[in-house]
C-alpha cells in the first residue's frame, strides 16, 4: 500500500505566502504543513519510500527540500483539478492506498485508524468542524466538503449539503484497500467515457475540473459502499491567508 499527497496546486489564496513555495510548505503551527503531514503518515505505517507526492507549482522547491520521496508531476495543475491530480499517481494505486490533501494538518492517529478500518472505502470525517468557520470570511460552510452518513455509512458527499444536515466534513484523507482502488479506478474510467469533453459532470463542473468528492459522489449513486471514520476536531485546512492568522487559536481550541 502506497501513501500519496496531492499537492500539485498553488494555493493563490495564501496569495503572498506562496510566492516562492508550494502551499504543502508554508509554515503552520511553526514547521511546514508537509512535514505534520508525514508525520501522519508514518503514524500509519508508511515509510518515505511509501509515499508519494503528486508536485506542480514549484515542484523543483518540494523535490529539494524532501529528496527522499517518490514525486509524479501534474504537468496540466493549472487546467485541472485535485481527481486528476491523484489519478497522476495511477501506477501508485492499484495495490490500495492512502491519499491526503497537502494544505492540511491532522492529528496522525488518524491515519493510523484508517489503515486499520476493516472497510474497503474508509473517510477520515471531522465532526466537530463548524467550529473552525466561526468567523471565517475567506472559506464560508458551502465550501467544506461535507458529508451524511447512517451509522459510519457514507449517504452522501458534496459542497451542497446543508451545513445543519451535515455529519461533518470529509478532511481530504481516505484510505482504500486494493479492492476499493479497484473500485475508484473502474469508476474513474467509467467517468472518464462518459463525461469527458461534456459542459458538466458534477456541480456544473467538467470531469477536467472535477474534485475527488465528485467522484466519490458518483460512486455513491452507484451503489459502492464507502465509511467514515470520526475525528472529533484534531483537524484543519489552511486555503487562505484568514485561515493561517487563525490557525493558532484553532490549534489551542482542539479537544
Amino acid at each position: 500500500m502506497k501513501a500519496v499527497i496531492i499537492g500539485a496546486g498553488r494555493g493563490s489564496r495564501l496569495r503572498h505566502l506562496t510566492e516562492e513555495l508550494p502551499k504543502t510548505l508554508v509554515p503552520i503551527l511553526g514547521r511546514p504543513m508537509l512535514d505534520g503531514i508525514l508525520e501522519a503518515l508514518a503514524a500509519g505505517g508508511f515509510r518515505r519510500s511509501d509515499i508519494v507526492f503528486v508536485c506542480g507549482y514549484k515542484a523543483d522547491v518540494i523535490r529539494a527540500a524532501y529528496p527522499d520521496l517518490t514525486y509524479v508531476e501534474n504537468r496540466d495543475w493549472e487546467q485541472n483539478n485535485i481527481l486528476l491530480s491523484l489519478l497522476c499517481a495511477r501506477e501508485h494505486l492499484e495495490g490500495g492506498f492512502v491519499s491526503t490533501y497537502a494544505d492540511i494538518v491532522y492529528r496522525p492517529e488518524i491515519v493510523a485508524g484508517l489503515v486499520r478500518s476493516p472497510h474497503d472505502i474508509a473517510l477520515a470525517c471531522d465532526t466537530d468542524w463548524r467550529r473552525r468557520y466561526v468567523g471565517r470570511s475567506q472559506h464560508p460552510e458551502t465550501d467544506a466538503e461535507k458529508l451524511r452518513a447512517g451509522g459510519d455509512r457514507v449517504l452522501q458527499i458534496s459542497r451542497r449539503i446543508p451545513p445543519e444536515s451535515a455529519t461533518g466534513e470529509f478532511i481530504g484523507v481516505m484510505k482504500l484497500s486494493a479492492r476499493g482502488a479497484g473500485q475508484f479506478l473502474a469508476a474513474f474510467d467509467a467517468a472518464r467515457g462518459a463525461f469527458s469533453g461534456r459542459p458538466e459532470f458534477r456541480e456544473g463542473r467538467t470531469f477536467q475540473r472535477a474534485y475527488l468528492i465528485d467522484l466519490l459522489q458518483h460512486m455513491i449513486e452507484s451503489g459502492a459502499d464507502l465509511h467514515k471514520l470520526d475525528t472529533h476536531g484534531g483537524y484543519m485546512e489552511i486555503d487562505t491567508l484568514e485561515d493561517a492568522s487563525m490557525a493558532d487559536a484553532w490549534w489551542r481550541g482542539a479537544p
